[in-house]
Order: structure tokens, then C-alpha cells, then sequence
């Protein structure tokens, strides 16, 4: 049994990770830590566990095998560092940091200590992403051109019940989380450099639509090395605007949507369960002059992987260690550094140039 410590419940998916540890067979919660003291106490009153209000000594009980941290971003470098250091397990909710510099140092601590680190970036599992990333392996799109991927719900826009949006103030905090929708619902961010590979430069654009401080839209464009780009769009502030995914190469295009969280949220909140005939159906489409079709063919989307949570128990297990997720996860904090940088100073912004760890 894998022993775990929730480090904190500041994120929104604090409690469905709790879940998670609560419902795997292989794993169970012995321990909480917050640093709001009061929220820490009721979470670890729920669960019968006890409540430590100093990191340090939680870290230094003997059995606490790993962590998940929910912590607000900007103390994921120092809770995570502590934590491999003290030989800790982890598991994070993305961003790995809100800086390259940060994210780089984190993962060479892991790495020195001989933890397994997962990054919880919840649609690279999916299996809409891995038959897109299946498609594109196998060619069938020729040399990408294009990629453009879409996030977005209503979290900033108001209802009766929350005139403000349903994103707290705290969440929303651009100190606590370093930014607002991009960081956030970065899941256009990772998508993009999965299908397209590593950009080269990011250019952002973000829009203040609600009046808080953190941005509640963001356009960024990314280019690659060989000239191809990637747009990645990401809001607070859309009503219903689907999940959408299109890739396009110079043998083909597929497109994907699926029925967006804000949609679902405005669907819960006037009382429709049912699905009408022009809903984003989840189907993907694939156009292509290399499979003997003149016609978009719907592709079968069955083969999902399991999810992040899932595989870093499995990791641990195993003594295997989550390559590919940090790789992306590594480019994800780096893309999103770059995004921020662009959109203060109105310029285009290498990856090239920003800072490593030293």
C-alpha cells in the first residue's frame, strides 16, 4: 500500500484527487498538510487522518510514502524540492512551475533522489488525443501545417448563484496561481507541443474581459522549427464554446470537438441532461489523400490510456519512470513562461531564451 500525503487543497481538483488516492486499491491518505491552516484541519477531520500545519515534519514521518500537491503554484518549487528531498513521491497538478528555471530544478531533484514524479495533465491520456497523436505518427496528414486547440468555460462569467463567476477569489489570485486562464487551462498548451512537437517561439495576446486581475482569455500562436504553427486558445469568459482539436498537414486534416464544460455547466443549470443534434458529437473526422477516400471518414476514438494518477502509482511500483510526461510537462512550463513574457512585453519570445537551472 502507498502511503499518501495531500499537500494542500488551494486547487480545484484538491478533492478529486483525494478521490482518487481514497478509491485506488494500491494506495491510501495517512496525512494532510495545508497552508491555510483551518482548510487543512477539515479535510484531515473528513478523513480521519491527522493534520500537520508544518511541512517539514509532515515530510519527515517514516509513513509517508509519497505526496500529492495541490498547493498554489507558486510554492510548487519549494513544497516539491522539500519533498524529494526528503524522498517523497510525486504527484502535481500542472504546471510543474510557472517558470522553466523552476520546473528544471524540480525534476533534477526528483530525478537525484529517485522519486517518481507525474505531472497531471489529464487529456494526454484520452483517447481522443492518442488517436489524433496515432494519426499523425502514421503520416496519414503528410507534414504538419497547422495545429489549433481550444479550451474554454464560463468560470469568470456571472449566474444567479455566483455573480462573480464560479472560480474563487483565492484560485484566482494571480500570486497564488502566477497568472489566470492560460496556467490554469493549460490543456491547449500541452496538446498543441504534443501534436506538434517543441515550438521554436510564442506570441500571446490576452484579453481582461471580467475585470479581475488575471487574464480570463488568451490567444497564443506558436511556430516550429520547420515553419509549421500552432494556435492554442484558452477562456473564462464563453458561454458554451466546445472542446475542439484540428490538425492539418499537406496530405490531410482531421477535425474534433467535443461539448465544452461550459456548456455542461449551463446545461446543469437550467435543467437539460439531453443532448441536442447539432451537439459536438466527440467524433473525429479525418481527411486525407493517403487512405483511398475523397471523403472525411470518422475515426474510431476507443484506445484511452489510464489516467496520469493511474500511471504514476504504476510507476512507482514498477521502478519506471514517466519520460515522456516530463518532457511535455518540462515544454509546458517553458511555453507558458514564454506566453506571459510575450503578452507583458507585445513581442515574440524564444524558448531558447529563457532561463535554465543552473
Amino acid at each position: 500500500m502507498i502511503r499518501i500525503a495531500m499537500l494542500s487543497f488551494w486547487h480545484v481538483h484538491g478533492k478529486d484527487y483525494a478521490r482518487a488516492a481514497e478509491e485506488h486499491p494500491d494506495t491510501e491518505i495517512v496525512a494532510i498538510w495545508d497552508e491555510v491552516p483551518e482548510r487543512g484541519r477539515a479535510e484531515a477531520a473528513k478523513r480521519d487522518v491527522p493534520f500537520f500545519e508544518n511541512l517539514d515534519e509532515l515530510l519527515a514521518q517514516p509513513n509517508v510514502d509519497a505526496v500529492v500537491v495541490d498547493a498554489p503554484t507558486s510554492m510548487h518549487r519549494d513544497v516539491m524540492v522539500k519533498a524529494a528531498r526528503t524522498g517523497k513521491h510525486i504527484f502535481t497538478e500542472k504546471v510543474i512551475a510557472a517558470t522553466q528555471r523552476e520546473a528544471e530544478e524540480i525534476v533534477r531533484e526528483a530525478q537525484h533522489a529517485g522519486i517518481k514524479l507525474v505531472v497531471s495533465m489529464r487529456r494526454l491520456p484520452h483517447a481522443s488525443t492518442r488517436a489524433i497523436k496515432s494519426i499523425i505518427d502514421q503520416g496519414l496528414l503528410g507534414d504538419l501545417t497547422l495545429v489549433s486547440v481550444r479550451d474554454a468555460h464560463s468560470a469568470t462569467l456571472p449566474t444567479p448563484d455566483n455573480p462573480r463567476g464560479f472560480l474563487s477569489d483565492s484560485f484566482l489570485d494571480p500570486k497564488l496561481a502566477q497568472g489566470g486562464v492560460l496556467i490554469d487551462m493549460c490543456h491547449s498548451v500541452y496538446l498543441t507541443r504534443y501534436f506538434l512537437g517543441r515550438p521554436e517561439s510564442v506570441s500571446a495576446t490576452f484579453g481582461y474581459l471580467s475585470g479581475r486581475q488575471i487574464e480570463d482569455s488568451a490567444v497564443v500562436t506558436v511556430r516550429a522549427a520547420n515553419n509549421s504553427m500552432g494556435i492554442i486558445q484558452a477562456s473564462y469568459a464563453v458561454r458554451a464554446a466546445p472542446f475542439s482539436i484540428e490538425v492539418h498537414g499537406t496530405e490531410g486534416s482531421l477535425l474534433y470537438s467535443e461539448i465544452g464544460i461550459g456548456e455542461l455547466i449551463a446545461r446543469r443549470n437550467r435543467h437539460i441532461e439531453t443532448e441536442t443534434a447539432n451537439s459536438p458529437d466527440g467524433k473525429l473526422r479525418l481527411f486525407s489523400t493517403k487512405n483511398g477516400s475523397s471523403d472525411w471518414l470518422v475515426q474510431a476514438v476507443t484506445d484511452a490510456a489510464p489516467d496520469a494518477f493511474d500511471q504514476w502509482v504504476s510507476h512507482i511500483q514498477q521502478g519506471t519512470t514517466a519520460d515522456e510526461n516530463l518532457a511535455i510537462g518540462l515544454d509546458l512550463s517553458a511555453l507558458i513562461e514564454a506566453a506571459y513574457h510575450s503578452a507583458s512585453t507585445g513581442q515574440s519570445v524564444t524558448l531558447d531564451s529563457l532561463e535554465h537551472a543552473s
